[in-house]
């Protein structure tokens, strides 16, 4: 069989991820300022809105989404076959299952031949069967072929149809995920994230400028222990700048560094500590380039963790299996989320990416227990 190229589906529409970039991006900023203005003015319902308001945002996503996915659930997949390109594991090392990322050229019966690249899950003990220059069976939406999955049990004839099939590599484009409209909805979503945060700060800004005056001690005599106690200090180098208060701690990195490279963290977490008494934490939350820390206030009966204690080597880990193995297509956004609210300590991350808005949940050691792909 001879492949003919030129299959590649039509760009969607970009309104559609421009939108979804603007509101998650605001969400995203709006409940980040929130937890750290709460904090600091120690505004419990403020607090709460910004542990809340993500939560309802991803129910209202998932809610909105459902008639799509009913449409979309009720049109029968497109099965052809598909010789392999190449073949990299990628992770999952630690189970029976290992993350591979799949380079194909799908040859459907009835349009052009495309190149394809995905991220499957296969077991170990199956991959010798999936070697490049191999042909096996896809799936995947007629209306959405950079979602193929390979069958691993196709029927019996398929299987005839793999035995006797001598297929040709398409040169590409490769698909890796939807068409979106690239810079431009990562330049909205960053704009609404800002103009969000703004947005809060200056909605209290007034309760801020109070609480900072009430902080400085008198001029004319010592600072007191309680007026030490809630005043504010911070340090900066060429790295990274830290900001300490009675009630929250935040450390921002400089350009090109992030939080995913090693030992950052762990650095960040210790700078915390040495501008500050040992204090008991709310929150955690750990965006690229932003670790927060949201204190205890003193007296506060609500379930609190030692933030030394946390696996910070396990977070970039955690981050970069979110971002490749639930679906999520190309990553825009991700927050990592450290907190007791139901008594146990939980770590949560959360990905947005041209394919949805996926989770996962781990414990306090940084072991994954749940997963929610992509919807």
């Amino acid at each position: 069989m001879t492949i003919t190229t030129g299959g590649v589906p039509p760009a969607r529409n970009t309104s559609v991820a421009l939108a979804r970039g603007l509101l998650t991006g605001g969400v995203i900023g709006a409940s980040l300022a929130a937890l750290v203005v709460g904090g600091i003015i120690e505004s419990v319902p403020l607090f709460v809105t910004g542990l809340g308001l993500p939560a309802a945002y991803g129910l209202v996503f998932f809610l909105a989404g459902m008639p799509r996915r009913a449409r979309e659930a009720a049109i029968a997949p497109c099965t052809a076959l598909a010789v392999v390109e190449s073949v990299e594991a990628v992770g999952g090392e630690a189970t029976s299952d290992v993350a591979v990322r799949f380079d194909l050229t799908v040859a459907p019966d009835d349009v052009p031949a495309f190149r394809v690249a995905f991220t499957q899950d296969i077991n170990l003990a199956d991959l010798p069967d999936y070697r490049a220059g191999g042909v096996v069976v896809v799936q995947y939406p007629p209306e959405k072929p950079w979602r193929v999955r390979i069958v691993k049990r196709p029927t019996p004839e398929w299987e005839e149809r793999v035995a006797g099939a001598r297929l040709d590599s398409a040169p590409g484009p490769v698909l890796a995920s939807e068409p979106t409209g690239g810079c431009a909805v990562g330049s909205a979503t960053l704009l609404a994230l800002l103009l969000a945060a703004a947005g809060v700060v200056l909605l209290f800004r007034a309760d801020l400028f109070d609480e900072g005056a009430s902080a400085q001690p008198p001029s004319s005599a010592q600072p007191s222990a309680s007026a030490s106690a809630s005043a504010s200090s911070s340090s900066s180098s060429s790295s990274s700048t830290t900001v300490v208060s009675s009630a929250s701690g935040t450390v921002t990195l400089g350009p090109n560094q992030s939080f995913l490279d090693k030992g950052e963290l762990r650095k960040a977490g210790g700078s915390l500590t040495k501008s500050t008494d040992t204090r008991a934490a709310l929150t955690v939350v750990v965006q690229d380039r932003l670790l927060s820390v949201v204190y205890a206030p003193t007296g506060s009966q609500a379930p609190t963790f030692d933030p030394d204690s946390l696996p910070y080597d396990r977070f970039p880990a955690l981050v970069e299996e979110a971002k490749s193995s639930l679906g999520v297509g190309s990553p825009q956004t991700w927050q990592l989320t450290v907190e007791r609210l139901t008594g146990s300590l939980t770590i949560r991350v959360g990905v947005t990416g041209t394919e949805g808005t996926a989770s996962l949940e781990a414990d306090g050691d940084g072991k994954v227990l749940r997963r929610t792909p992509a919807h």
